[in-house]
């Protein structure tokens, strides 16, 4: 007899002469390792098979950074999500529709979380999962300098454009080039060019003639109903938050790997601006 097997005869002798409760007793002394890590593979596998199967896609998608408000003490977007999806009629046994507020951009940010939040949104944009993003003025003409977004003058309907002209928010294309150039000169070591601060600039971007290349590549949504009636963008009321010159704003702006151009401007619909 192996000693395996010699092992097992004594482990079954033992057992012949326990009462259930101390069988029990020795079966979760000596096995509850390895019944704990078979219950917790199953509850895993469980979960993914069910994420699987009731997993939606997303029919809209959007991003609102730097709102102010705390998201484990928020409501709102949950709430504007389930009106959105209603508004626009979209099946919720199909799709979902999903609004983050969450995101936080700014030099008083955590930089390790600053820097997941970045990585999350360019992922996301790259990957088109992105309808529309909320920020506001500073945060989004970072993104409009990066060429993130569409112009809306292509995108929107004539009867659209001429809506929500009034809250056009502009940035000019002629700096892009401009703004490479300094970046590859301020590289070079050898150079002495001093890199421009874009916040020393004074820039109306709801003023297209000021311009020379503007392109329309947001809306300016800080008037909106709902903005108004929520939490969101609130610090924007105090006069002391200004970019360029200019009181700082509620911006949306549709990216340019947004896969439903229609329904980001229903959600401009929905927001209520006029």
């Amino acid at each position: 007899m192996s000693v395996v097997e010699e092992i097992r005869e004594q482990q079954r002798k033992a057992l012949s002469t326990m009462s259930f409760k101390e069988k029990l007793a020795y079966f979760w002394d000596y096995y509850k390792i390895h019944t704990l890590v078979a219950v917790a593979l199953i509850i895993v596998a469980v979960t993914v098979i069910y994420q699987l199967v009731t997993s939606k896609d997303y029919a809209f998608y959007a991003t609102m950074i730097n709102t102010g408000t705390l998201q484990y003490e928020d409501t709102t977007s949950s709430r504007w999500a389930q009106e959105f999806m209603e508004y626009a009629e979209i099946d919720p046994n199909e799709y979902q529709v999903y609004i983050d507020a969450s995101i936080a951009l700014s030099d008083t940010t955590d930089l390790q979380y600053m820097a997941a939040n970045q990585q999350k949104l360019v992922a996301m944009m790259q990957a088109g999962e992105i309808s529309a993003q909320i920020a506001e003025t500073e945060t989004f003409e970072q993104y409009a300098q990066f060429e993130c977004f569409f112009d809306l003058e292509e995108i929107m309907s004539a009867e659209q454009i001429e809506k929500y002209r009034p809250y056009f928010y502009y940035t000019d294309a002629a700096t892009f080039d401009q703004d490479e150039a300094s970046f590859e000169q301020s590289a070079d070591a050898s150079s002495d060019v001093t890199p421009v601060d874009p916040s020393a600039l004074t820039i109306n971007h709801l003023d297209p003639s000021t311009m020379e290349k503007p392109v329309a590549v947001g809306v300016v949504i800080t008037d909106s109903k709902l903005i108004r009636e929520s939490d969101y963008y609130k610090y924007l009321d105090d006069p002391a938050f200004n970019y360029q010159g200019y009181p700082s704003e509620a911006v949306l702006g549709i990216p340019l790997t947004c896969k439903d151009t229609e329904m980001a401007v229903k959600f401009l619909e929905y927001l209520n601006l006029n």
